[in-house]
């Protein structure tokens, strides 16, 4: 398993920008094809973007296409969400979450096994 802790949320302002980092320790992080998730109060957990382990392959959520982009350096092992352009229906806690790469894409929250312990994304007026 790998571990997983993200940083870089906090408050913003509609149209703002934010940039989210999930940082992995563990096994080979280009093995895992890595996932951010967000759950806003009282809704269920979501797929938001998906990055392949080499990082040539992403997947977005409709709601997020164009404004969010979703980045990763192996090198550093961590991940990235560059987030743009925000609404106020982006508020959430926002996690990202590991899967092996050799098991494919996949938008399922079932489908990943490691997980972080999210951090706080509000959008304000």
């Amino acid at each position: 398993q790998v571990q997983l802790v993200e940083s870089g949320g906090g408050l913003v302002q509609a149209g703002g920008s934010l940039r989210l980092s999930c940082a992995a320790s563990g096994r080979t992080f280009s093995s895992y094809r890595m996932g951010w998730f967000r759950q806003a109060p009282g809704k269920e957990r979501e797929f938001v973007a998906a990055i392949s382990g080499a990082g040539g392959i992403t997947d977005y959520a409709d709601s997020v296409k164009g404004r969010f982009t979703i980045s990763r350096d192996n090198a550093k092992n961590t991940m990235y969400l560059q987030m743009n352009s925000l609404k106020l229906e982006d508020t959430a806690a926002y996690y990202c979450a590991a899967r092996y790469n050799t098991l494919g894409p996949s938008r399922a929250l079932a489908d990943f096994g490691s997980w972080g312990q999210g951090t706080q994304v509000t959008v304000s007026s």
